[in-house]
């Protein structure tokens, strides 16, 4: 299979942020099978080496080596000998499936929570991304969304990512942004899900457009409020979705 170079989701930072004093090789595998099962890291995707892995989460390369050898056993890795080789994603590693796996196992309650978490946090942000944001940061993001006809599916729904991460990042707030992220990472295989449908992740892109208004506009309350409505409706969709597979 022909090597695949992608430039780093922005997502990868959060996701290799360093682990610290509990560097522990299960955490770094935990780290790395998040990161594929949550779709971050894509079928077929080069990962980061050893030594790089090593030094973005703060650990020893050997802890790393371990980390790895668990998460090829789970058969989300392989790897390749050779001049082009390394530890690639397994081509059989579906973030959908996973996604659909762990909708299945959640309750409505957990999903309520989880929407009310990931609203809180990011109506707040948004809150102050309306107070703090200079104009012409908010065009850049503007431009940035303006492209999502001329993607594919998995592009769409990375840059919708992308887009809502750049607009906490808009409230200059360090702690809420890396908070936010994390968030993001845990509810993006959902919305992937969601987004299956085409309806769906029109109306997503819809809510961004019209929070990017509110941004612009200095408008707070506007910001906070369709963040939370956008939230509330992925929610549903993902309970609707729930109910048709039980």
């Amino acid at each position: 299979m022909e090597q695949q170079t992608r430039q780093p989701h922005r997502l990868h930072g959060a996701l290799f942020q360093p682990i610290g004093d509990e560097g522990r090789a299960e955490l770094v595998e935990h780290r790395l099978v998040e990161a594929i099962t949550r779709g971050h890291l894509r079928a077929g995707e080069r990962l980061p080496s050893e030594s790089d892995l090593a030094r973005s989460l703060g650990v020893a390369p050997v802890t790393v080596r371990e980390a790895l050898l668990g998460v090829r056993g789970r058969g989300l890795v392989v790897t390749r000998r050779g001049r082009n080789g390394g530890s690639f994603v397994a081509e059989h590693a579906d973030p959908l499936s996973f996604a659909s796996e762990a909708l299945r196992r959640s309750s409505r309650l957990e999903l309520r929570d989880l929407g009310a978490h990931y609203a809180a946090i990011t109506s707040a942000c948004m809150r102050l991304s309306a107070r703090r944001a200079d104009p012409s940061e908010t065009q850049l993001v503007r431009r940035r969304l303006g492209r999502i006809e001329d993607l594919d599916g998995e592009q769409r729904r990375r840059l919708l990512d992308d887009v809502q991460i750049e607009l906490v990042a808009l409230s200059q707030s360090a702690r809420l942004t890396r908070e936010q992220m994390k968030l993001q990472g845990e509810i993006s295989p959902y919305l992937r899900l969601v987004a299956q449908d085409k309806q769906e992740e029109i109306r997503q892109t819809d809510h961004l457009r019209a929070i990017l208004d509110a941004v612009e506009d200095a408008d707070p309350e506007a910001a906070s409020k369709r963040t939370e409505q956008m939230v509330g409706e992925a929610i549903d969709a993902l309970i609707r979705l729930q109910s048709q597979h039980t």
